[in-house]
């Protein structure tokens, strides 16, 4: 179901990856390029733990708050619903927002813990309805060489092993109008791949393109 069109709206531009691949340098190195343009743009991040929610997730991956698999998922898909609004909003003003993961995140994470119950499909269940990304910046790195940049290691999802399904859980998510980037290239290079493919999506708002709703 399409959310009724607004004029000249802004871009969601979401980038997702393993951790460590460079979504925060990609995320924030876009944003400057965009607003060096004239692009009114903002960087938003998930989890955002400045909020309520937000501060629990982060002692849970601090690891220092132990929650239940399901409880700790449901958790961070209320974290995004939380923003849902505001993002609506931002958008619907002429922002572009550039996001630092989202839920194909959760899904992916929690799915790779592997506990009975918590597939794909249950992970995927509390996200449908949230607004769907223009445009997916996949940074596809191994884990091997994502493991050796710095601060792996640092919160609790930061294991190898863990990093691997994660990695393979996107594979199964991944949607053909994705746009794969090979991360193990230097920033600029990669960074000119995102900003092509941001492009073209911020394009594509201005020309009437409709916000929808994820999974739907």
């Amino acid at each position: 179901m399409a959310v009724p069109k607004a004029a000249a709206r802004g871009a969601f531009i979401l980038f997702e990856g393993v951790d460590r691949c460079g979504k925060t340098t990609q995320s924030t190195k876009l944003v400057e390029s965009l607003k060096a343009a004239g692009v009114n743009a903002e960087l938003w991040r998930y989890p955002d733990r400045t909020t309520e929610m937000g501060k629990m997730i982060n002692a849970y991956l601090q690891s220092s708050l132990d929650m239940d698999d399901g409880a700790i998922h449901l958790l961070f898909s209320a974290n995004r619903w939380e923003k849902r609004a505001a993002m609506e909003k931002a958008l619907g003003d002429g922002v572009t927002l550039v996001v630092d993961r989202y839920s194909y995140s959760g899904v992916a994470f929690t799915a790779a813990k592997e506990v009975p119950g918590l597939d794909l499909e249950w992970c995927k269940a509390p996200e449908r309805g949230l607004l769907r990304p223009d445009a997916v910046l996949y940074l596809d790195m191994p884990v091997d060489a994502a493991k050796t940049r710095g601060g792996f290691g640092e919160e609790r999802y930061e294991t190898g092993e863990l990093q691997e399904r994660v990695r393979t859980h996107f594979r199964v998510l991944r949607e053909d109008w994705w746009t794969i980037i090979d991360a193990s290239g230097t920033i600029d290079d990669v960074h000119s791949k995102c900003a092509a493919a941001a492009d073209e999506a911020i394009q594509r708002c201005r020309e009437g393109a409709e916000l929808a709703r994820l999974w739907d």
